[in-house]
């Protein structure tokens, strides 16, 4: 159960997932909470369940994936100690606002949510988080999209474009990391849920 600590500096996620309409959370989180606590707030924010791998990687204007930080480091050995997300807290990766990260959930069906940093301000009184500050949009099922079991269902330009690569293999062209398909804000009417608390 989450709680509250006074005088704290919280950071305002914009999380906008990979989805042919338009569906969006704001995530309110404390700086010094963790990648995993992240983690579970998106997971709860669009009604997935835990029980599978996921990823963050820090990003950049153009959504290319940088360094990644795992649910958790499957290294063994010399170099265990790198980043995971229980031990990498929002504040040591994201400072200013429009930093952008990526999230990577469930490797088969590749569910990729676009994760913007746009306010950092002080806790409001009373106020438990990480909470939900807005809902825009129905999120689908997580079980809606059909798993890549052979590597080729997501299309090549996802996969080429995650990878490194450079993407125009997809026969329709599709760049999911492009901006043509996010959330358009001349297009937002104004509609929108407020968000409960965790």
């Amino acid at each position: 159960m989450p709680k509250k600590h006074s005088n704290v500096t919280i950071f305002k996620f914009r999380v906008i997932m990979d989805t042919e309409h338009d569906v969006f959370r704001d995530i309110e989180i404390e700086t010094t909470a963790t990648f995993e606590e992240l983690h579970r707030a998106l997971l709860d924010a669009f009604d997935f369940e835990e029980g599978e791998m996921a990823s963050f990687y820090m990003s950049n204007e153009t959504w290319e994936k940088g360094l990644e930080i795992p649910l958790m480091d499957m290294r063994i050995g010399e170099g265990a100690s790198a980043n995971s997300m229980s031990n990498t807290t929002l504040g040591e990766m994201v400072t200013n606002p429009a930093d952008k990260v990526l999230y990577v959930f469930d490797f088969l069906r590749m569910w990729i949510f676009y994760i913007e940093l746009i306010e950092v301000k002080k806790d409001m009184p009373s106020t438990i988080y990480p909470r939900v500050a807005l809902v825009y949009g129905d999120a689908p099922s997580q079980d809606s999209k059909e798993m890549d079991l052979f590597g080729d269902a997501t299309g090549g330009d996802e996969m080429d474009e995650f990878g490194g690569n450079e993407p125009g293999d997809d026969e329709d062209g599709d760049d999911p990391f492009s901006d043509a398909d996010q959330f358009d804000e001349n297009d937002f009417d104004g509609s929108y849920t407020q968000g409960e608390d965790y």
